[in-house]
């Protein structure tokens, strides 16, 4: 397993990341290099639109009182807590990097018992959930389904936990379609963000190399909409934030 000591991430592995056997294991030895800076680089680099991206995300997923909600790839938790505010009545974030979800526990703690309670986390792995069959009411994944060695295998999972017309709502980075958008976009994210997110950071895994290259090697917004379809859901919408820069989709269980 790739270890924090090494880059997770170098030049002959970025060619094609999604390609590489062991991009699992390079994902969690990433972000367990970057989770002490993870929030502040978040919220620098998006220029502070990350959480309304998230905000926007939980409106599309329409919560009602009573919904249980998981939140894959949780990360430090932002997205978990705002559905725990959003009257769902459990909301579990879960993660493969134990780095994350102790910073995530951290800011728990600070929330009103009233939300906090509502909050729980656990290590586990998107491609093989610890949870049984239609069992959530909404399944969440924010910038994180293309971290995922197989993200088919993933959906169906997602498909599997979910309930009859459950919601899934995946938030992710896309390539903008508007040229102007586009250029700036391949300028910031591929040139300035790794050099301004890598010294904030101190990282020495590669990971804000990686950000770039797994969106750019990444599905784009039709083949996501297929994959969605293809792996158990329908009336499947698209909902572009910021000009392109990210677009969030949903999907109802079929």
């Amino acid at each position: 397993m790739t270890t924090q000591t090494q880059a997770a991430w170098d030049r002959a592995h970025l060619e094609d990341p999604h390609a590489q056997g062991d991009k699992a294991d390079r994902v969690q030895a990433m972000f367990g290099a970057i989770a002490p800076r993870y929030d502040l680089n978040n919220r620098v680099h998006s220029l502070w639109r990350d959480q309304a991206w998230r905000r926007a995300a939980v409106r599309m997923a329409e919560v009602r009182d009573g919904d249980r909600v998981l939140d894959m790839a949780c990360g430090t938790g932002d997205l978990t807590h705002l559905f725990a505010r959003a009257n769902a009545s459990e909301v579990i974030g879960a993660d493969f990097t134990p780095a994350m979800l102790e910073l995530a526990g951290i800011k728990r703690a600070r929330l009103p018992e009233s939300i906090a309670s509502k909050v729980s986390y656990q290590t586990a792995d998107a491609m093989d959930l610890p949870f049984e069959d239609a069992s959530f009411d909404i399944l969440s994944i924010a910038f994180g389904i293309r971290n995922v060695q197989q993200p088919t295998k993933a959906l169906r999972e997602f498909a599997r936990v979910l309930k009859p017309e459950g919601r899934l709502i995946v938030l992710e980075f896309t390539v903008p379609r508007l040229a102007p958008v586009r250029w700036f976009n391949r300028l910031y994210s591929g040139w300035i963000m790794p050099r301004t997110a890598t010294w904030i950071s101190g990282d020495k895994s590669g990971a804000y190399k990686y950000l770039p290259k797994s969106v750019a090697t990444f599905q784009d917004r039709e083949q996501m909409v297929r994959e969605i379809q293809a792996t158990g859901f329908s009336d499947v919408r698209t909902k572009s934030l910021s000009l392109g820069i990210c677009a969030c989709y949903r999907g109802l269980r079929a």
